[in-house]
């Protein structure tokens, strides 16, 4: 079987899967495993690589009020690739190729392919979207080990912070300029790290903030985690707010509690590595209660 994946999220769930060695294509922004990026892209997106994180927000805007995506299809590449089997997404209408667009280039192909459509808002929609994958792909016998090893890392994590009554109050923020709450699956992982997200509720979408809203909060830590950007692009947005009144006057500030990582490999992908996310919080909000396993880094604190 011939699989083309169309998000990065996807691609992890396939690889996870034992699957790697039929993954013909990717999108532009597959990138784990590293040598997935050798493969042919099949996306491309319309964001200019020197776009300010306000213009970002301002297209994306534009894009979800005209209803269009900001990611588009390699029809040709697609085409040459005759995949059998198609893995996107139809959780967000502008950071994915869009769904109409998926399948009607499918319905062209010689091939003509089966379109798996992945939408979890929870954690354990995540777990079900590998299910979802392993089936479409004949391999349904691998889902189910896969997914208990997950299982059995969350369990964990969740043992080990009930030892501690600390209960850290939270904002998880997923965006700068302007700020936005944390949305889906995140809240539900701080939780399960233990602490409280003030900002957010499990399963809703993130949501547009005011830093005097934040700073009405009182967070006692901030946790940063840009959606698409890796630590270093999110760590120059940080020193673009620093001046701000509200953010000096943020007890998380105040304490050196604010941490940034890498939002586009963790928590914006909702795959197998949303529980590497989980264990980096848990490490984060309760570091004598919970050690962080090899493989999964620290996030980098922000003095």
């Amino acid at each position: 079987m011939n699989i083309v994946s169309l998000l990065p999220s996807a691609t992890e769930i396939i690889c996870s899967l034992g699957l790697q060695s039929q993954l013909v294509g990717v999108s532009h922004e597959c990138d784990y495993p590293t040598s997935v990026a050798l493969l042919p892209h099949v996306t491309r997106s319309q964001i200019p690589s020197a776009a300010t994180s306000a213009e970002i927000d301002e297209m994306v805007r534009k894009e979800l009020h005209n209803n269009r995506a900001l990611y588009s299809l390699n029809e040709k590449t697609l085409k040459d690739l005759q995949p059998d089997l198609i893995v996107t997404q139809a959780l967000c209408e502008v950071c994915a190729v869009a769904k109409s667009e998926v399948l009607s280039a499918a319905k062209q192909l010689a091939s003509q392919p089966k379109v798996v459509n992945l939408e979890p808002e929870t954690l354990s929609q995540v777990l079900d979207s590998i299910r979802m994958v392993a089936d479409a792909a004949d391999v349904s016998e691998s889902a189910e080990s896969v997914i208990l090893a997950l299982v059995a890392r969350t369990e964990q994590v969740q043992t080990c912070v009930a030892k501690s009554t600390k209960r850290p109050r939270i904002a998880f923020l997923e965006w700068l300029d302007p700020p936005f709450s944390s949305g889906h699956w995140t809240p539900e992982l701080v939780a399960m790290a233990g602490a409280i997200e003030i900002l957010a509720k499990p399963g809703q979408r993130s949501r547009t903030l005011t830093w005097n809203e934040i700073a009405r909060a009182e967070p006692d830590i901030i946790f940063i985690a840009c959606c698409g950007f890796d630590e270093a692009r999110s760590l120059q947005d940080v020193r673009h707010i620093e001046s701000l009144p509200q953010w000096k006057s943020l007890p998380a500030v105040r304490n050196n509690q604010v941490y940034v990582t890498n939002g586009s490999a963790y928590f914006s992908r909702p795959g197998p590595r949303l529980v590497d996310s989980l264990e980096m919080l848990a490490a984060t909000f309760h570091p004598d209660c919970f050690e962080l396993p090899a493989g999964v880094p620290l996030p980098t604190r922000v003095v």
